[in-house]
Order: structure tokens, then C-alpha cells, then sequence
């Protein structure tokens, strides 16, 4: 099994990890061992979930071998961490606690973790609902289960629960192998213990702890765990792309009105029952006193008309003050943090009054399936308000009362109803608290962050470590193209003064049935709201080509092509219509199925649409929030009275910024549903013209960003994409393997393993002829710029110098060896000694430890990028007063070596600029022979040949073009040779350009100077 020391931690990995797979565990164990927090975007199908687990299980591992840990030193005062020995060693290790959106997800999280080579001692956590097993109890739901399951359990009447202490003492071990809610629903079932109590009781001696977002967010969830030491903890935040909105609404509530009468009724209904109880069973519980309930329900009924009373002028702008009105709201009914405490306390007595009355009642199981205690929910918003006896955090909030109509068939349809509305607009809160809690580290990740800024700025905490990878796809993989004008030249624009009109829908239906016709199996289309899917698709149904000559409807030749399905607004006919979709997608008798769906809806969260299932998306515009939304203007007002109060040069959010954010990351949830692993292909289609602007795209994850192309005309596109799925879908899978070979002096293996997948016909490009004498150099450098990156006529000529967008970036604190140098290949270097790292892979067992970059081609196939765009508005260029760092004496020693190499490169400069037809050729050579003399003068004479060598190899296509970036990188990464690596800067492949640019980031955060790098 592959292993690789990253930043001096040994990681075990499951397979030959891929670049970017080993770029992400370098930022896990940075932030681990920097106790620092850590924004990471890896996009899905790039091994993510298991590159966390791995690195994270490794980090903690390391520790164990640790006397004392630096980044546990300042968190924990100087505790130290011994060898394992002993139990209580053990416990002293960070406790991990994994966290993602659903069960599911967390399912397949398990499933990874059975992949890797790690077996730490784990516990995944769940509802009731999910892991009861009691006969009766498992039939109920929500707070009555929860109830009625906690007062048998501590009258010790659950023969479930009993079991539990027991089966833990019998069988130390379990946890020990990875179980998931299923498994411990089945051990229960099999041996007796509650799956539920049973994984309360192991989270308290594990090692990593599985469980849903709401464990953490939620207060009263978190002070469950009561065996986490969350001063030494690990809080990981997986799919945490919603993670800033789901905290935002844990710190809201909304009390409607129907709430409030339910709550009104329960208090009535407690006042009589204690009544009853107190004549027949003649007790005097003072904490079941009739008359604390009937307080109970006047201050109700007093909210209740306090709240018809407050003025509204209109229904679309409410009645709304700042956050701190609530205080003076409810100190209106007495109701202050000292009389809080009380209140809280009598709803308490009222939740255990209906749970005996309930348990009183005959056939209780089947009476109260559905039953809430109402009063709980208002319990949980007073402690929400009052929480620490502190004010402070209202002014986060906005207070608002909005006013509605009925719908539905009801007696009360057509009358208004009011909701009470305490909004949070700092989802920072939630994260706050694990500050003060003394959290070692809280890692967030996801496979769409971008915008990323945005996003760390929403949650109000440092992230010194972030990340944005690249794919693991090959460019040919994927198709990606914005379409302003469908095929009869109307424009593409959803917005709101475009997307009623009958041509925008005609010329929209039109397009879907091109793709319908073009795209091979599963087609997604996702609209910016519901309102704009029933609309367009209403008309398709009644819309006909637009020509006599064909009566068929839009609705129809799309339905000749794919087979359509339509996402449902309800929830619980979701399932159903997943189900639908697959069954048209396995069809024989159609050529696949359309998916007509919504941004943010059940469709673009979180499934997977891998493979044939999902071939194309279609963005059919930009999904933003309605302006008018109260709860959407309020959130704007509120982030731009925070940023006019800010200080001048401090980054804030402004409204603007966030709703426009907003919309990009609803976008790039939905295209994320295609592409969803190394081999799988698919295509991207953005069909409104808004996607054309520069800072549209700019917030598109960044590893699509060098895919998008332009078209002008909509059969431009029509064509590409037929060819696309052409030449995609008739090719086969070509594995490469590129071993690094043993030398002369017996050195070992590397042994490194990097696996591409070609699934389009190469275009090998002219013949490279000719040694060192005759390498053209210059011509190499200027034929690598990358220029405007679009298909024209010099790129697909000189194609074969575009190369795969794999790359290795060499972080800090590595083991690492100087290429120049051939006899130090072997040799144990000390992480002091460097400047800048390597990843390396560990050699075989008895084998000294291999650290170099090197890697050479056992067969010179590596693939061709056609079709990318550059972003880059402008070249590095370097100041002449740099040129004053050359090293004079190591350029005289080479001198006579190189004579030659130096008038061929010359000469090559000379002949290369009289072929040029343009002055901008004059000047791409110039430049590059300029930039050559630079390097020759830094360089000593052997690494000045090897640079050489490594252009041949850029030329020729011997190395792997990351593994030849990497080493440039290496050699001009002393700091007098930084201003060399900028340089280089401009010859760069347009698609490797993202990545070197961690490079440049590494090298100079290396010696300090972060900041210069772009400069």
C-alpha cells in the first residue's frame, strides 16, 4: 500500500494518490499541526472524503509517537502527549469529529473510511427515529418519542436499554471495526442493547465521531456529548458549502400563529389536567400546580394579542425593527432573562404532564404518532433570546413581523395569519461558540466554496489555510461552453424583464431540443426558480416550432428525444420522481432521460448523477433570491450597515456582494451533479448570456474556469458538443504509467504510480529532432506563452505543447533533494537543510527513503489539452534591478561549457524572429532570449543543462509536463532566484497556470514575503 511523508507525517493511502490528492492532504495536516482553521474546495470525484480521513487519522497517529506536539502546546498549556501505553494516554489524543449534512451522506463517509488503511475506534451518532428498536417506541416520532423513550429509559422499564452496559463490557472491541447506523440497528436486533444509548455511551472513548451538522450547531444537541473534550477536538465540516445558512437558521426562529394557539392550547389543557390529578390523586407537587400553568397561559394569550397589535403597513414590507426590539417586546409581558429561567421551567413540567397523560391514555402508541409538545419549541426560542443573560447578540438579529393569507381547503382559508419572525444574519454565532469552547482546529470542505472570500467572511473566522484544487479529469473529459443566442439568434437572459415572454421560452425550448437530440443519455435542466420551470414548460406544452410547416409542440420533440421528469415541489414526492427518472433513463426504447429541475432544489443538493445518469447540464439562467423576499432585503440592509461601519481597508461583505455570491454558489451546486469521478465525462452548457462577463466566470469553481469557451452562434456550439460526445464516446480508456526508473548506482525505485485516462485522439504534433545542440529554446519558451488560450489556428498547431493538467505543488517541510545535484539522489535529507519540499513516497521495507521529484516516462504518451481560456489580464514581468541578483561567479564557471549552447540559442532567437510575420512574434522571441541569458546568468552550469533538458522534455512530450513544472519551480526557488520563477510565469501553459501559481505562493510564503508574488 502506497505511503507518502507529508510535512513530516507519515500517510498511508489506499491507492497511487494523484497530485491534487496529496496538495489537499498537505492543507488537512497543515492546519492539524498548526492548530489553525482550514477552507479546502476539492471538486467531487477528486477523493476527497478519503484524503481527509487519511490525513487527519495519520496526523492524529503521529502524535502517539510524540512526547509533546507543537500544536497541541499552545492549546493545551503544555500538556504532553506520551506514548500509548496506557488508557489515559489514549484519551489525551484530539478526538475527531466528522461532520456532514445527512445520514446518507455520512453512509458513504463510513464506506470510505472501510477503504482506507486506518482502523481508528469510531461511533457514528443518530436519531432516535433511526436507531430505536422498542416495539412501541420505534412507531412514534419527534419530541414524544424522545420523551416517552427518556422516561422509560430512566425508570429503567427498556429492556433495550438495560442491555446496554452489559454488551459494552463483553465486547470491549466493537467500534474498533468502521459500523454505521445500520450496523448497530442490527447488532441491537441480534444481541439486545439500544443502538441509540449504546452509541451515546461509545462516543465517549473513541477516537473519531461520525454525526449530522445539527450535533454541533445546535446548544442543546452539543451538550449531549457530554464525553468530548472540546478543547481537544477536531471539528470537521464535510458538503459544507449550505454550512453559513444552516447556522444562521439554528440562531432563527419563526413563531406563527397557528404555533402560538397550539401552544395557548397545550397550557389550557395542562391547567385541566393538573386540576384533575390534584382531585383524584390528592398530590401536592408544587411543580405541577395549576396555577403556574394558568400564568403560563395568560402571558400566552397577552403575546398573542401583542403581536395582532403591532402596526403593518403593508404586507410586502412587514412590521420590522432591530434585533434588541425583542427584549423590549417580551419585557412588555414580564418576561425578562430572570423571569425566563421560570418559564422555561414550567414548559419543562408541561412536557412531562402530557408525556404521563399520554402514557395514561390507552393504545398511546397508536393515539399520539404524530404528536409535538409545541410549548418545547417556544422553551427552545426563550432560551435562544436569553441565552448567557447577555444582549449583545441582538444586534445580529432583525426582529420582523410579516402578515400572510391562508391557503388550503380549510374553514380559515382567506383570513390572515401572522408570524414572529427573529432572524440571525451573522452565521458567525454558531462558530464563535466552538472558539470559546477551544476548538484545536475546525476544517470546512466541500466540493463548491467559491466564492470563497465571501464565505469565510460570512462566518467570521480566520481560515490561514485554503485551498482550491484542481479535477483529476483529463481537459478532454469535459465540455463547458456559454451559449449567449439560441438557434435563432434571440439573446439567452432569464431575467425577470426577459423570462415571460413567449419568444425567450420558444427560443429557450428550441435549444433544450437540440440537446435533447445531441446529448446521449441523462440530461439535466436546471431553472433559477420553480416559477420559471412551470412557466417555461407550460408554454413548451402548447408551443409549437414556430414554423406551419410543424404542428408537433416544444414539449413533444423533446419528449421524442429524452423522456421527461419534472422535480416536484413537495418533498414527499421526491423519492417517486427519482425513481421515474431512473426507470426512463434504463428505457431501451428512448434515447435517455431530461431531468427538469431548479437551482437549490433536492435535484442540485447533494445527488449524484455519475456516468450515463447525468451526460449534461443545462444553466438555464442565474438562480437569484426575490428582492422582495423580507427576509432576503433585510439580510442586504443588514451586511451593508455592518460594512459602512467598518474600517476603511478592512474586507467586508456588502449586500450586493452577497446576494450576487449567493446565486454563484446555487450554480455551481447544480453543475457539480455531472462529472462525479476520474473516468466519467460529461458537458456544461450555460445558456444566458450574463455568463459571457468575465466576473460572472471569475466565480465559477476555478478548475472549470480554463474550460469555458465562448460562442457566438448557437450552431457553433451544437457542432462542438455533437463532436465532443463524437470522439468521446468511440475512444477508449488508455492507462500511462510513469515510473521513475532505478540509476546506475542501484538506487531503488520510486515507485511512482500516476494513472491518466485519454478519452480523445491525441494529435501528436511535428517530430521533435535533434540533442541538446540543437534544441531551439527560445522557440520552445515562445511557442509555451500562452496567448489568447482559444481554438485557433497556433494552438492546434502547436496542441502537442499542452499538456496534462496534473500537477505536483511541492509544499513546505518536506523531505526534498537537489535536483542539480546526481549523487544526492538517495540521500537522507533534514527538513532544515531545505528551502522548499517535495512530497515524497516511502521506499519499500529495508530500502533508504527516496525523496526526488524526478520522474521519467516509460511511455512518452501524455495527453492534449485543446479548447482552454487563459484569465490571466496581464504577464509578470521582472524589474531590471532584479537582474543584480545573478550569480556572477557560477556564470564564469560555466562559460566555456556552454559556448555553444549559447550561440545555437542565439542563432535560434535570430532564424525563429525571421520567420515571425508579425512584430508580436519579434517580441514573444525577444523576450524569451532575454529571459534564457537571465537564466544562464543564475544558474550554475549544470542546473542551466538541466533546465534545458527539462524544455526538451516540455517539447517532446518524455516527462509528465507537472512533473517538469515542479522541478522549474525547484530550481529557481532559492530566494535570489525567485524573481526567475515569476518569470517563467508567462511561459506556462494556459492550463497549468492555477497551479503554478501555488507554487509561486509556497515559495515566497517560504521566506516570508506572501504577499509579492502576483506582483
Amino acid at each position: 500500500m502506497p505511503s507518502y511523508k507529508i510535512r513530516g507525517v507519515d500517510v498511508e493511502f489506499p491507492f497511487d494518490a494523484y497530485d491534487c490528492q496529496l496538495v489537499y492532504m498537505e492543507s488537512v495536516i497543515r492546519s492539524l499541526q498548526e492548530g489553525c482553521n482550514a477552507l479546502l474546495e476539492s471538486p467531487t470525484g477528486t477523493g476527497k472524503t478519503l484524503c481527509l480521513l487519511c490525513a487527519s487519522l495519520a496526523w492524529r497517529q503521529s502524535l502517539s509517537y510524540s512526547s509533546i506536539h507543537p500544536a497541541l502546546v499552545g492549546k493545551n498549556g503544555g500538556n504532553t502527549i506520551n506514548k500509548p501505553s496506557t488508557e489515559s494516554s489514549e484519551r489525551k489524543l484530539p478526538t475527531i469529529i466528522y461532520t456532514s449534512r445527512t445520514h446518507s451522506q455520512l453512509r458513504q463517509v463510513i464506506q470510505e473510511l472501510k477503504t482506507s488503511p486506518y482502523r481508528p475506534r469510531m461511533v457514528v451518532l443518530g436519531s432516535r427515529e433511526q436507531m430505536c428498536i422498542h416495539d412501541k417506541v420505534k412507531n412514534l416520532h419527534g419530541r414524544v418519542q424522545n420523551n416517552i423513550c427518556y422516561s422509560l429509559s430512566k425508570k429503567r422499564r427498556c429492556y433495550h436499554y438495560n442491555c446496554v452496559s452489559d454488551y459494552i463490557k463483553n465486547n470491549p472491541n466493537i467500534g474498533a471495526e468502521p459500523v454505521d447506523i445500520e450496523d448497530l440497528v442490527n447488532i441491537g436486533r441480534t444481541n439486545g442493547p439500544c443502538p441509540y444509548y449504546l452509541s451515546r455511551e461509545l462516543h465517549k472513548a473513541v477516537d473519531i465521531v461520525f454525526a449530522p451538522y445539527n450535533y454541533l450547531i445546535d446548544p442543546g444537541n452539543r451538550s449531549s456529548l457530554t464525553g468530548i473534550q472540546w478543547e481537544n477536538t477536531i471539528l470537521i465540516f464535510d458538503e459544507a458549502h449550505n454550512l453559513e445558512s444552516i447556522c444562521a437558521d439554528a440562531a432563527s426562529f419563526d413563531l406563527t400563529s397557528g404555533h402560538l394557539a397550539a401552544c395557548i392550547s397545550e397550557a389550557k389543557e395542562c391547567v385541566e389536567l393538573s386540576l384533575s390529578r390534584r382531585s383524584i390523586e390528592k398530590f401536592d407537587d408544587k411543580h405541577l400546580d395549576p396555577e403556574n400553568f394558568a400564568i403560563l397561559k395568560a402571558l400566552l394569550l397577552k403575546l398573542e394579542k401583542q403581536v395582532k397589535e403591532l402596526p403593518i403597513q403593508s404586507k410586502e414590507l412587514g412590521f420590522t425593527q432591530p434585533g434588541s426590539y425583542i427584549f423590549d417586546f417580551l419585557g412588555n409581558l414580564n418576561i425578562t432573562y430572570e423571569t425566563s429561567n421560570m418559564l422555561i421551567d414550567t414548559i419543562e413540567h408541561v412536557a412531562v404532564l402530557l408525556e404521563d397523560a399520554a402514557n395514561l391514555a390507552a393504545n398511546v402508541m397508536e393515539q399520539k404518532k404524530d404528536g409535538i409538545c409545541r410549548l418545547e419549541s417556544l422553551r427552545d426560542f426563550l432560551k435562544l433570546i436569553f441565552r448567557d443573560g447577555d444582549k449583545g447578540h441582538g444586534a445580529y438579529y432583525r426582529f420582523h413581523v410579516h402578515e400572510s393569507e391562508i391557503n388550503g381547503n380549510g374553514s380559515l382559508k382567506g383570513e390572515n395569519t401572522r408570524t414572529l419572525s427573529w432572524w440571525c444574519f451573522n452565521p458567525g454565532i454558531a462558530m464563535e461558540e466552538f472558539v470559546r469552547l477551544g476548538i484545536h482546529s475546525i476544517i470546512l470542505t466541500s466540493g463548491t466554496l467559491c466564492p470563497m472570500e465571501s464565505f469565510a467572511l460570512e462566518l467570521n473566522l480566520p481560515f490561514p489555510v485554503r485551498l482550491e484544487n484542481p479535477h483529476v479529469i483529463s481537459p478532454s473529459q469535459v465540455w463547458v461552453g456559454v451559449i449567449p443566442a439560441g438557434p435563432s439568434g434571440s439573446i439567452f437572459n432569464s431575467s425577470y424583464r426577459n423570462r415571460d415572454s413567449s419568444e425567450y421560452q420558444q427560443e429557450l425550448g428550441n435549444a433544450v431540443v437540440n440537446f435533447a437530440r445531441i446529448v446521449p443519455g441523462g440530461l439535466l435542466v436546471f431553472f433559477p426558480s420553480y416559477y420559471v420551470m412551470d412557466n417555461c414548460i407550460k408554454s413548451w406544452q402548447s408551443m409549437s416550432h414556430g414554423s406551419t410547416m410543424n404542428s408537433l409542440t416544444i414539449w413533444e420533440r423533446i419528449s421524442r428525444h429524452k423522456q421527461p421528469v419534472i422535480e416536484p415541489r413537495q418533498s414527499a414526492l421526491f423519492p417517486n420522481a427519482i425513481e421515474d427518472y431512473k426507470a426512463k433513463l434504463n428505457n431501451n426504447s428512448a434515447s435517455g432521460a431530461v431531468f427538469f429541475a431548479v437551482c437549490r432544489g433536492k435535484v442540485s443538493e447533494g445527488l449524484d448523477f455519475a456516468d450515463n445518469a447525468g451526460r449534461a447540464v443545462i444553466i438555464t439562467g442565474i438562480p437569484y433570491a426575490m428582492r422582495s423576499d423580507a427576509k432576503v432585503r433585510l439580510k442586504r440592509e443588514y451586511l451593508d450597515s455592518q460594512a459602512s461601519s467598518q474600517k476603511r481597508n478592512a474586507k467586508v461583505l456588502t449586500g450586493d456582494a452577497w446576494y450576487d455570491q449567493q446565486a454563484a454558489r446555487a450554480v455551481n451546486q447544480a453543475i457539480g451533479r455531472v462529472i462525479r469521478h476520474r473516468h466519467d465525462y460529461g458537458a456544461i452548457i450555460f445558456c444566458d448570456e450574463r455568463f459571457s462577463q468575465y466576473n460572472r466566470q471569475r466565480q465559477l469553481p476555478l478548475w472549470l474556469q480554463p474550460h469555458v469557451k465562448c460562442y457566438s452562434k448557437f450552431g457553433d456550439a451544437a457542432f462542438t458538443l455533437t463532436r465532443f460526445f463524437r470522439d468521446i464516446g468511440t475512444l477508449n480508456q488508455v492507462s500511462v504509467r510513469l515510473n521513475a526508473k532505478p540509476k546506475a548506482d542501484s538506487t531503488p525505485d520510486l515507485g511512482i504510480d500516476i494513472t491518466v485516462s485519454l478519452k480523445e485522439k491525441i494529435d501528436e504534433g511535428p517530430a521533435v529532432v535533434g540533442g541538446d545542440k540543437d534544441i531551439q529554446v527560445a522557440s520552445e519558451l515562445s511557442k509555451l506563452t500562452p496567448g489568447t488560450c482559444c481554438i485557433d489556428a497556433k494552438m492546434e498547431q502547436h496542441s502537442n505543447m499542452i499538456l496534462s493538467s496534473k500537477a505536483i505543488v511541492p509544499l513546505k517541510n518536506y523531505e526534498a533533494v537537489d535536483l542539480s545535484n546526481e549523487d544526492s539522489v538517495g540521500e537522507q535529507v533534514t527538513p532544515d537543510k531545505v528551502t522548499v519540499s517535495h512530497f515524497s513516497k516511502k521506499a519499500k521495507s529495508g530500502d533508504p527513503t527516496i525523496t526526488s521529484a524526478k520522474v521519467k516516462a516509460s511511455e512518452s504518451h501524455v495527453e492534449t489539452y485543446v479548447g482552454t481560456r487563459s484569465w490571466r489580464s496581464e504577464k509578470m514581468s521582472m524589474p531590471e534591478k532584479e537582474s543584480g541578483h545573478c550569480c556572477r561567479e557560477e556564470s564564469s564557471q560555466h562559460a566555456s561549457t556552454s559556448t555553444e549552447m549559447t550561440v545555437d540559442l542565439e542563432n535560434v532567437s535570430r532564424t525563429n524572429t525571421s520567420h515571425k510575420s508579425t512584430t508580436h512574434g519579434d517580441e514573444k522571441a525577444t523576450k524569451a532570449s532575454d529571459f534564457l541569458k537571465q537564466v544562464r546568468n543564475t544558474l550554475s552550469s549544470s542546473e542551466y543543462k538541466e533546465f534545458v533538458e527539462f524544455l526538451k522534455a516540455l517539447r517532446s512530450k518524455s516527462m509528465k509536463a507537472s512533473s517538469v513544472l515542479e522541478s522549474v519551480a525547484m530550481l529557481f526557488s532559492a530566494p535570489e532566484r525567485l524573481f526567475l520563477l515569476k518569470r517563467f510565469k508567462d511561459y506556462v501553459p494556459a492550463p497549468y497556470i492555477p497551479l503554478y501559481e501555488q507554487h509561486l505562493k509556497v515559495r515566497f510564503a517560504a521566506i516570508g514575503k506572501e504577499d509579492e508574488w502576483n506582483r
